[in-house]
């Protein structure tokens, strides 16, 4: 009984990251932490994942999964990958769930730390730590938003995701560039407030793929900005209210001047 109560949930989604799936597997296999389970999904890779993936699923820890229903892609990145996450979620048994991209990977001691964070701070439902990055610890101090860290950085309890998947359902497939871990991380600061950023780098964070669709201080850069704002407000039934915020105001206002000027050309 002891075991399965202290059991943690690893959950990794991958597509098309054949060369670097294993290595994410295999920093979890390696943790320190003992009593886990690692679930991964395959989101109908055309490269050779599920190959690779097969070679290390031997491990009794390991639960591999691959999507069925490749016909139901939404093909919008951003809800693949919570769809992806979500079959996940439900398939694990673990009290304190994990995240991982498959391109990224964990520091030995993640799992460990999370415990003893998650053990010491009752109230707490979600912890986040920093991702091994230069630059990305702090916003702004002008900036409405806390700093939240990327899906492979986030860990959470199962009571927090059960009711965050009530709140989120009706939005789930709404702002298709507000991604999950943003979406958590929302909810956690500003609805349940058990929020706690623990800063230490205990994951190795690989900046690929969507994340350069955003490039900082571009039109869509801004948009997803705007998205934001208008995700929250509707999380929190309309009750945060926030359209005289000056980081609201600035990014309005911006985002109407890019549309403008492309009018223009």
């Amino acid at each position: 009984m002891k075991k399965k109560k202290n059991l943690i949930s690893i959950l990794i989604i991958n597509y098309n990251n054949s060369k670097l799936a294993k290595r994410a597997i295999q920093s979890c296999i390696l943790q320190s932490y003992k009593n886990i389970e690692i679930l991964v999904f395959d989101d109908g890779s055309t490269d050779n994942s599920v190959k690779e993936i097969r070679k290390i699923k031997k491990n009794n820890k390991i639960k591999f999964f691959e999507n069925k229903n490749i016909n139901k892609k939404t093909k919008i990145a951003a809800f693949d990958a919570k769809n992806g996450y979500y079959f996940l979620i439900k398939k694990s048994k673990g009290n304190i769930i994990c995240l991982l991209d498959s391109d990224d990977y964990f520091d030995k001691s993640k799992i460990s730390i999370v415990v003893d964070q998650f053990k010491k701070f009752k109230e707490v439902n979600f912890l986040q730590n920093l991702p091994n990055l230069k630059n990305n610890q702090n916003n702004s101090s002008l900036s409405f938003w806390p700093y939240l860290a990327p899906e492979s950085c986030i860990s959470f309890r199962r009571k927090f995701i059960k009711n965050f998947m009530k709140k989120n359902y009706k939005l789930q497939n709404k702002f298709e560039s507000v991604w999950l871990g943003f979406r958590l991380g929302t909810y956690a600061f500003f609805i349940d407030k058990s929020f706690l950023f623990h800063k230490k780098k205990l994951t190795y964070y690989s900046s690929h793929g969507e994340s350069k669709k955003y490039p900082r201080f571009g039109f869509d850069w801004f948009q997803r900005r705007i998205d934001s704002f208008e995700y929250l407000y509707l999380l929190s039934k309309k009750k945060l209210y926030f359209k005289l915020n000056h980081d609201f105001l600035v990014t309005f206002m911006i985002i109407k001047i890019f549309k403008f000027l492309k009018n223009c050309i």
